[in-house]
């Protein structure tokens, strides 16, 4: 950033010391550079005007021209309001002023003619458009071009500061920076891709001369986001390759080829062996590895990850899994330990109800080398937890992690440990390539043979007689049923069912028939919750109540019945996590979505896609567009990213195309020290400055 680009907003021409502060709190505008890059999310042609018989509801805002037929004040105190008709010879439509329309009638003359715009409303079987604005039509004035329309907040309006103010501001700003914006992309770039210069993009974005234009400067300025991007994590990834070294896990060893030989529970799939081959390439480089595993619910993600760390075993190095959850360790514990039962493999469980006794032995077998896997919780961060010789790292679920806690077992060796991240949550490839940029990523994106596609139901609240009855039909089979609520207590905001009245509502009516309840929540005691989810998984009940704590962590392959209640309030990609706790048996399982009746397109697009799609990848990229990547990554993620411009969600090619550039550039020239990369490197050094580096583990 150049000297004048980094100047503080107060000494802008129309800001000052208030103004700035307002900017800074309520829109993180605090240079001439940050001014430049609050971008239009909108934009209405000037020059074009619609036909009132021809407003639709398709028409988000209309502008129109014509004269008033008729001006009057309706109603009193209150409910009075000021009610013109408006016509421009097609037809005829309703301007409505509710408030604050004293001024505006002694400006109204119906001989006048009058430009107006607003965003039109279809009411009792007429169009109108409330608080429209409006402008008297002086003859060799009228407007032309584009209006350009800014985010804007309740605070900085109040400080003149709403799209207006800001589209004022925008004009001093290009005056004061005349034509001082440096470019950031070599000319080779900007002629392969016919990207518009920098600065002429950024002009066009505030004040676009044609639709054309805008289109064009909003692809510069995308793609040049993404492609910094890109380039900032390929970097990264290829500086970690270069200064890190890891254990060269190279030899197979008996352990490895015991396991696969003698006790394998089935034959692996082809993209399970397709990614153990990817993650041993990585391992015997001598390098650290850094991998990203991605699997759809019961893909055989864990069998993965326990070959990988036989085969740190079989290398005379220790392995560690570390799970967000006591159940979901407690989980892997037993799998693992069943799997191993005939092996000279000593497993050990550590986690925050490890009574003190056996947690000493635990930390004693660990630093003589007696233990060779750890499995456990947050409990492995301690820092009285040390090994002798860790080798592999296997994080599942590693969204539910913060970074800091990653990094503490990173530095549990001196010669860093392999990292192995596991995630059950499909991430689409555009975020896939963004947040986990720097990281190998493996697609585990075949189920194993034999796994039955879950059959899953939408119905409403006036099947609630019908779903009793249906799960009352499984449980007289020998099944079990989890029904799962997202609130624990009652909402005043939201009025759908909680865990509480809905576990009174199941006990009724399953209580006299003689089936025992389990109730699990994130607010117990782990002890308590351990003993009710045991208690389910052995069978003793019959129907888990629950809230989403189950999301990961559960496996009863007698549970054929998933309901989830108030479904609308879930994100796909946390149903299919629910919906993966059931199919996990030989019987054919079900998922019921129950929800309200009068729930929102978008909840009903997810309702139907969830119907239609088993594929947890199919299912990431349909909520990438309902919700963006903030709410499928975390907002601590998403929100380091900082995007201005570019949508994850919409562009996925220019992502492509962007890390594709980027790679090709970087093949020649690792450290961008060429002179035809000078403005590469020069920008690049600006995005990166006082910039945290989230996708690594350090």
């Amino acid at each position: 950033m150049n000297a004048l680009l980094a100047t503080p907003i107060a000494y802008l021409k129309g800001v000052g010391p208030q103004k700035a502060q307002v900017l800074q709190e309520e829109l993180g505008i605090y240079t001439f550079q940050d001014l430049l890059y609050h971008f239009p999310y909108r934009y209405q042609d000037r020059s074009a005007f619609h036909d009132i018989a021809h407003i639709n509801a398709e028409d988000q805002y209309v502008q129109l021209k014509g004269r008033f037929t008729h001006i009057s004040e309706m109603g009193s105190g209150r409910q009075k309001k000021l009610l013109g008709r408006f016509s421009d010879g097609s037809g005829t439509i309703d301007l409505v002023w509710f408030q604050g329309f004293q001024w505006i009638k002694g400006n109204l003359n119906i001989q006048d003619e009058f430009i107006v715009f607003g965003k039109p409303k279809f009411f009792q079987n007429n169009w109108n458009i409330p608080h429209p604005e409006l402008l008297k039509v002086v003859p060799g004035l009228e407007r032309k071009g584009f209006e350009s329309f800014y985010p804007s907040t309740e605070k900085c309006q109040h400080k003149g500061l709403n799209s207006k103010g800001i589209s004022k501001l925008i004009g001093h700003l290009f005056e004061q920076l005349a034509n001082q914006i440096p470019e950031t992309l070599p000319n080779s770039i900007c002629t392969e891709l016919n990207l518009l210069a920098r600065i002429k993009a950024l002009r066009e974005i505030h004040q676009p001369s044609s639709e054309i234009l805008i289109k064009a400067a909003r692809y510069r300025l995308k793609w040049e986001e993404l492609f910094f991007l890109q380039l900032e994590l390929l970097l990264r990834k290829g500086a970690r390759t270069q200064k890190l070294k890891g254990y060269p896990i190279k030899e197979v060893g008996a352990a490895f080829m015991n396991f696969y030989a003698h006790h394998l529970p089935f034959e692996l799939t082809g993209a399970q062996k397709r990614v153990l081959k990817e993650i041993r390439k990585d391992l015997g480089e001598g390098t650290h590895m850094n991998r990203l595993l991605q699997g759809d619910v019961g893909s055989g993600k864990t069998l993965v990850a326990l070959l990988c760390l036989l085969l740190a075993k079989g290398n005379e190095l220790q392995g560690a899994l570390m799970a967000p959850t006591e159940i979901l360790a407690n989980q892997h514990f037993i799998g693992i330990s069943e799997l191993l039962r005939d092996m000279d493999i000593k497993v050990a469980l550590l986690t925050g109800s490890t009574k003190k006794a056996e947690r000493t032995r635990i930390h004693e077998g660990l630093l003589t080398g007696e233990i060779d896997l750890l499995i456990g919780t947050h409990a492995l961060l301690e820092d009285t937890v040390q090994f002798k010789n860790l080798g592999l790292i296997v994080i599942d679920e590693q969204h539910r992690f913060g970074v800091a806690q990653r990094a503490k077992m990173w530095r549990k060796n001196t010669t860093p440990p392999h990292v192995l991240i596991m995630t059950a949550t499909p991430i689409p490839r555009t975020l896939a390539m963004t947040f986990y940029g720097d990281l190998d990523v493996s697609v585990i994106d075949e189920l194993p043979p034999g796994r039955k596609p879950i059959h899953t139901i939408h119905r409403r609240e006036n099947h609630r007689v019908k779903l009793l009855t249906f799960i009352h039909e499984q449980l007289q089979l020998g099944r079990q049923a989890y029904i799962v609520y997202p609130l624990i207590q009652e909402s005043e905001k939201l009025d759908f069912k909680n865990l509480e009245d809905g576990y009174a509502q199941i006990e009724e009516f399953f209580k006299p028939l003689g089936y025992q309840i389990s109730m699990v929540h994130g607010k117990m005691k782990p002890a308590d919750k351990e003993a009710e989810m045991q208690q389910f998984v052995q069978g003793h009940t019959h129907i888990m109540v629950a809230t989403t704590v189950i999301e990961v962590g559960v496996n009863v392959p007698n549970a054929s019945v998933m309901v989830i209640e108030s479904a609308e309030r879930f994100g796909l990609s946390q149903l299919h996590q629910l919906r993966g706790r059931v199919g996990r048996g030989a019987e054919k399982s079900y998922c019921i979505l129950m929800t309200g009746d009068g729930i929102s397109k978008e909840a009903q697009k997810r309702m139907d896609t969830m119907v239609s799609s088993n594929d947890g990848f199919v299912l990431a990229e349909v909520d990438l567009q309902l919700r963006g990547p903030g709410d499928l990554m975390g907002t601590q993620q998403s929100g380091a990213l900082a995007l201005k411009i570019a949508d994850l969600a919409r562009d996925g090619q220019l992502v492509q195309l962007a890390r594709e550039k980027a790679r090709d550039i970087l093949a020649v020239d690792p450290q961008l020290t060429s002179p035809e990369n000078t403005l590469l490197n020069q920008a690049l050094r600006e995005v990166l400055k006082n910039k945290p580096n989230w996708g690594r583990i350090s």
